[in-house]
């Protein structure tokens, strides 16, 4: 057995997988708000089972030592965990690019000097609206866009970069214009828009908020075609066929170069999550996932390294192999360059491999086709 053992770990490491570009840690579920969308299930307390201070120091040393990129430290609201800027400094001292997603409502002068003094480049901040009323709603808060706002306006005077993170959903649809120059005019330097994802807290509280494909379809043109006089980026996390008409409508920023766009998310490489040079986030217990959206346990980190979760995960290793997509997914003449959302997949079929049911190709008229731009 042993032998074998030995024969298995060298097997492993002849051919070493390429470690995602990022990992998102969500540090805690702990959060001020009652967000009817919310990924992490998040609540008015911590979770019992949180991995400790140390724990989160022994994760933050391999993650350094792995070589990634970016770290992303969400939550719940991450800065509701009471040593926060312990593991946020202790992960800028590693030399490792530490960045935050919060929903900006605890964030003041003072706070936002500390996340810069802390060694965090660069803030998210959640705004689920143009105004108050329709934000407020979604964040289950009264007053929490003002909060949002003022933390955005604190970030920017004490020179901390900042981006609004945005959710289409049907009741934002008439919003979108609105709150991409809310963005642009708060000092934003990027604006994501999220697609909402049916995640069990979605399918319970707001599930007729998500988007229909022909909905999808056309927002995801209005925001390809507003980036050409946008003078910061867009990115649509959640939605991978927003870059295939980024290229074929042959976008061109006229606010920097075109080559930046190639950054956003699954532009040219379809669906980041478990991928090499992808996505992977840890959970506040330590559990691992592909993707905040894609919510299938791969292992924890308290049991074996996230290197090995990494290497040896089966989930992960079907993900990277793209022969294994199934009907309209599999079919695709997009299928490397776009493989759909596995998280929607996931959630709507409880298939990861399935057919994304959000992609608008292979509905009525336009299956199999993307409607070419008039040039």
């Amino acid at each position: 057995m042993k032998e074998q053992m030995k024969k298995n770990h060298k097997a492993v490491h002849k051919t070493p997988i390429l470690p995602p570009h990022l990992i998102s840690y969500a540090v805690t579920r702990k959060c001020n708000l009652k967000c009817k969308h919310c990924y992490s299930e998040a609540t008015k307390a911590p979770a019992p089972d949180e991995l400790s201070t140390e724990e989160a120091r022994r994760l933050v040393d391999e993650i350094a030592k792995w070589g990634i990129k970016l770290l992303i430290f969400d939550g719940g609201e991450p800065l509701a965990r009471e040593d926060f800027f312990d593991i946020a400094s202790y992960a800028s001292r590693k030399k490792l690019r530490v960045v935050i997603g919060s929903n900006g409502t605890l964030i003041d002068l003072e706070v936002a000097k500390r996340l810069k003094a802390s060694g965090i480049m660069a803030v998210q901040i959640s705004i689920d609206g143009a105004i108050a009323q329709t934000h407020d709603w979604f964040r289950g808060e009264e007053g929490a866009f003002n909060k949002a706002l003022e933390g955005a306006k604190a970030c920017r005077t004490v020179g901390l970069p900042f981006q609004f993170g945005m959710t289409i959903r049907r009741g934002t649809l008439d919003e979108i214009a609105a709150m991409l120059i809310l963005a642009i005019e708060s000092g934003a330097i990027a604006a994501e828009f999220f697609d909402l994802i049916p995640v069990p807290r979605v399918k319970r509280e707001i599930a007729d908020e998500v988007l229909t494909p022909t909905e999808r379809k056309e927002v995801m043109e209005w925001l390809a075609e507003a980036q050409t006089d946008c003078p910061i980026i867009i990115r649509v996390p959640g939605c991978p066929m927003y870059p295939l008409i980024l290229r074929e409508k042959n976008i061109q920023p006229k606010h920097f170069a075109a080559h930046l766009l190639h950054r956003i998310p699954y532009y040219g490489r379809g669906c980041a999550a478990g991928m090499p040079n992808g996505y992977l986030t840890v959970l506040p217990n330590g559990d691992v996932i592909p993707c905040m959206l894609l919510q299938l346990k791969l292992g924890n980190v308290r049991e074996e390294s996230i290197t090995q979760i990494w290497a040896n995960s089966p989930i992960l290793a079907k993900l990277r192999n793209r022969s294994l997509l199934e009907g309209e997914c599999g079919r695709c003449s997009y299928r490397d360059k776009c493989v759909g959302c596995r998280g929607r997949a996931y959630e709507e079929t409880g298939n990861m491999l399935a057919t994304d049911p959000g992609c608008w190709f292979h509905v009525g008229e336009n299956a199999g086709s993307y409607p070419k731009s008039a040039d």
